[in-house]
C-alpha cells in the first residue's frame, strides 16, 4: 500500500544519514475505505492526493513542535516520504486516511519525497503556529493554513534526496 508519513528536514536528514525514517507515532495516511467514503467523486490518483495532503498537514503540526522547543534552524517546509509498506493498520480513530506503520521506512522502500520550495516558507512558518487554533475551528488560522496549502509540494526521486538534503 502507499503510504504518505508526514515528516520535517531533520527527519528527512535521518534518512538520508541512516537509511531509515522513523515515523513518528508510526502514523502515516493512505488511501483508506473512509478516505474514499468521504469523497463523492475522485479517481485514485485524486484520493491519493487527498492523503498526501492530510499528511502535509500534519507535517505542519510536526513543524509546529519543533518551532515550539526552539528548533529554529529547523527549515520551514512541510515534507512527506511516499513509500510503499505491507505492514499497515487503518485508524478510524483518527483522520479519514489515518494509517498505523510498523516500524522505520527503510530509503529501499521510498517512492517518492515531497517537499515545499523555499519561497513557501514564510507560508509554511505562519501556518504552523496556526495549525493547532485551526484544528479547533478557528478560521483566521485555517486562513494560515490554506496559504500554505497554496503552495505545492515539489516531487523528488529518492535518489535526489540526498543531494536535495546537502543544498539546504
Amino acid at each position: 500500500m502507499r503510504v504518505y508519513v508526514p515528516a520535517t528536514w531533520p527527519m528527512l536528514r535521518s534518512l538520508v544519514k541512516h537509511g531509515l525514517l522513523d515515523p513518528i507515532g508510526g502514523t502515516a495516511f493512505a488511501l483508506t475505505p473512509r478516505l474514499r467514503e468521504a469523497y463523492t467523486s475522485g479517481d485514485d490518483e485524486e484520493l491519493e492526493y487527498a492523503a498526501l495532503n492530510e499528511a502535509a498537514r500534519a507535517s505542519l503540526r510536526l513543524l509546529s513542535v519543533e518551532f515550539g522547543l526552539g528548533e529554529d534552524s529547523t527549515p520551514a517546509r512541510r515534507v512527506v516520504v511516499a513509500a510503499d509498506l505491507d505492514d499497515v493498520t487503518l485508524r478510524p480513530d483518527l483522520d479519514d486516511g489515518a494509517v498505523r506503520i510498523t516500524g522505520p521506512v527503510p530509503l529501499e522502500k521510498v517512492a517518492a519525497v515531497h517537499v515545499d520550495h523555499e519561497e513557501a516558507e514564510y507560508a509554511v512558518r505562519q501556518a504552523a503556529a496556526a495549525v493547532d487554533a485551526a484544528d479547533m475551528g478557528d478560521m483566521d488560522a485555517e486562513f494560515h493554513i490554506g496559504e500554505a496549502e497554496d503552495h505545492a509540494l515539489a516531487w523528488y526521486d529518492p535518489s535526489e534526496v540526498a543531494f536535495l538534503v546537502e543544498l539546504r
